[in-house]
């Protein structure tokens, strides 16, 4: 708030004689810029501090403190001017920064409320007879160094004040000292909603380092948040190792010659790759009753191919079925067929001829060639994989974005946990040498809160990645529009969260319950955000804040943008027969040619 705000002139009482002891002690312990050298009706002193949080001018002062019930504050407020009381109803508004002197520190607060104990009415002389009252929550606080020349920013409040304590609007310099951080390896992603003029920014390395999420309901600008993200860090290092999962083919297009696009078509995943439950689970989706007796079996045939192919090799090596080495799936095909041979129980042969069935029918589906190459050797193709989906080396891409709108939905999720379980692996064996951001676009998709949904396996990858990815240098990016269907063990590890509009009342409470740091007011506001608007709150940026996210060019925007009912209804296009059958034809190809 970078409003003059004069504060209301009356006779002396116990409560002024208590600020103005205050103002002597802060002037004392701060130099003569400390705030204002009398009663209420002091001026304020002119030598300035060197740090805009130590600056307490009377001019600035609204109020003073009436009720402290811990960190929550009850501030009267006392504004005589008229201009000024106009001025304040524009510019303190809930969610807006004031800071309140207390012994050793200047802390800062947040407004979460605003009332009028006393309404005046026309008939009493309007607003000048009004009771006013504001609450806040105090978030951190700039404790001096020294002697006042210098000062530092932090969270939490180690020094509370008391009762008759005055409380500053925030002029802008103390909104900048507050908000911004341009010695840190921080990026901006948009502007502070209480000053468009102040950078929104991130710290890179807490905000990837302890995981982050972006939750907001349809339509918000989520995807357009988490572009904005990664472009912003991407831009300050423009080296890093990114891997966005992307289920609806929206973000190839917003990042350009950065990105290393991978559809259904560049996809390689070959089975090897998939651990015994995850191939299990594609096999049973394919039609194949897998009890336990014939998956002990399949074990071991996996695991008989895999030593096959290595030959010589496997004796120095500790190999299971759940090994990343390649093997013939034919062969155990083939396996199969010998073991069909030998039994005897009709009913036995049905299990294990539809387990031959349903490997042989996987070989045939154009839509699993990223699964079943048809080449007739089988190659060891792991270094080119990990290189090309980890960007190692990075080569001017540092996100790959995994367009997995074509991936058969009934292996969805086995896929991701493919992806995840990879990633997390690939982390420990390097021991964090490559740094990964592994992005989960419709997270909710994915790792579902509902046990009885989604494939376990890529809800254990995921919830162990949100817990020990952070060791080995693997950091989680969720997206989600319903965080209230999502595991809570992920979003629970996410030290970052940026809350956009969000309408159903259970993903509100959700988020009100996940969130407690002095921002009880700026949650109201969720269901009324506007598009591109957030609640940010967390360890990635330095205060909690109501930003608006930067705008995109159109070009670099994903493609999710509302379809214009109205417009495309308005006219029939002459190429529509046409238009038509190439979309056909796309569709039996499974590839767009855009």
């Amino acid at each position: 708030m970078s409003a003059v705000l004069a504060r209301k002139l009356e006779p002396a009482s116990n409560g002024d004689a208590l600020v103005a002891e205050m103002r002597r002690r802060l002037q004392e312990r701060f130099g003569s810029g400390g705030g204002s050298t009398g009663g209420g009706g002091g001026t304020a002193a002119t030598t300035p501090v060197a740090m805009p949080s130590l600056e307490l001018s009377a001019a600035h002062c609204i109020g003073r403190i009436v009720s402290i019930e811990g960190a929550k504050l009850v501030v009267m407020i006392e504004i005589d001017d008229p201009k000024a009381q106009i001025e304040m109803s524009t510019s303190l508004q809930v969610g807006c920064v004031v800071k309140v002197p207390t012994k050793n520190s200047v802390a800062f607060g947040m407004v979460n409320a605003l009332s009028i104990a006393k309404p005046g009415g026309k008939c009493q002389g309007g607003q000048g007879n009004e009771t006013r009252f504001l609450e806040l929550e105090l978030v951190g606080e700039s404790v001096a160094v020294g002697t006042g020349k210098g000062a530092n920013m932090r969270r939490g409040v180690s020094t509370y004040p008391i009762l008759g304590s005055p409380v500053y609007a925030a002029t802008q310099a103390d909104l900048r000292f507050v908000y911004v951080r341009d010695g840190l390896p921080s990026a901006r992603i948009g502007s502070i909603q209480q000053d468009p003029n102040l950078p929104a920014q991130v710290n890179v390395d807490d905000l990837l380092g302890k995981h982050f999420a972006v939750l907001g309901a349809t339509g918000t600008g989520k995807s357009c948040a988490v572009t904005l993200i990664l472009k912003a860090i991407l831009k300050r290092n423009p080296h890093g190792h990114v891997l966005l999962l992307d289920p609806h083919n929206e973000y190839a297009r917003a990042f350009g010659e950065q990105a290393n696009v991978i559809d259904l078509h560049k996809l390689q995943l070959p089975h090897w790759l998939f651990n015994f439950t995850e191939l299990r689970a594609v096999l049973t989706n394919a039609g194949a009753s897998i009890s336990n007796v014939e998956a002990a079996l399949l074990n071991d045939l996996i695991t008989q191919a895999k030593r096959q192919f290595l030959g010589q090799a496997a004796e120095e090596r500790f190999i299971t079925s759940d090994t990343p080495t390649p093997y013939r799936i034919g062969q155990v095909a083939d396996y199969i067929e010998e073991v069909l041979g030998r039994l005897e129980k009709p009913e036995s042969i049905a299990h294990y001829q539809a387990l031959k069935t349903a490997i042989v029918t996987l070989q045939n589906d154009a839509r699993f060639s990223f699964m079943f190459a048809k080449s007739v050797t089988t190659r060891d193709l792991m270094v080119p994989i990990l290189s090309s989906i980890f960007r190692v080396p990075v080569e001017g891409k540092p996100i790959t974005i995994l367009d997995l709108s074509g991936v058969p939905f009934e292996i969805l999720n086995v896929v991701v946990s493919v992806l995840c379980r990879t990633a997390f692996d690939f982390a420990t064996w390097s021991r964090g040498k490559w740094p990964i951001l592994l992005v989960c676009e419709e997270a909710h998709l994915y790792a579902p809160e509902n046990p009885e949904a989604g494939f376990e396996p890529t809800k254990r990858v995921l919830a162990r990645i949100a817990k020990e990815g952070r060791k080995y240098g693997l950091s989680l990016g969720i997206a989600s529009q319903r965080p209230a269907e999502l595991a809570a063990t992920m979003l629970s590890q996410c030290s970052t969260i940026f809350a956009m509009r969000l309408t159903h009342e259970r993903d509100q409470q959700w988020v009100r319950s996940s969130l407690s740091d002095g921002i009880v007011g700026l949650l109201e506001a969720l269901g009324s955000l506007g598009t591109a608007e957030a609640i940010g709150v967390g360890e990635g940026i330095v205060m909690p804040m109501r930003l608006v996210f930067d705008t995109l060019p159109p070009d670099e925007r994903p493609r999710s943008a509302t379809a214009s009912f109205s417009t495309a209804w308005k006219t029939e296009s002459a190429d529509d027969r046409e238009n038509l059958e190439r979309v056909v034809d796309q569709w039996r190809r499974q590839r767009h040619d855009d």
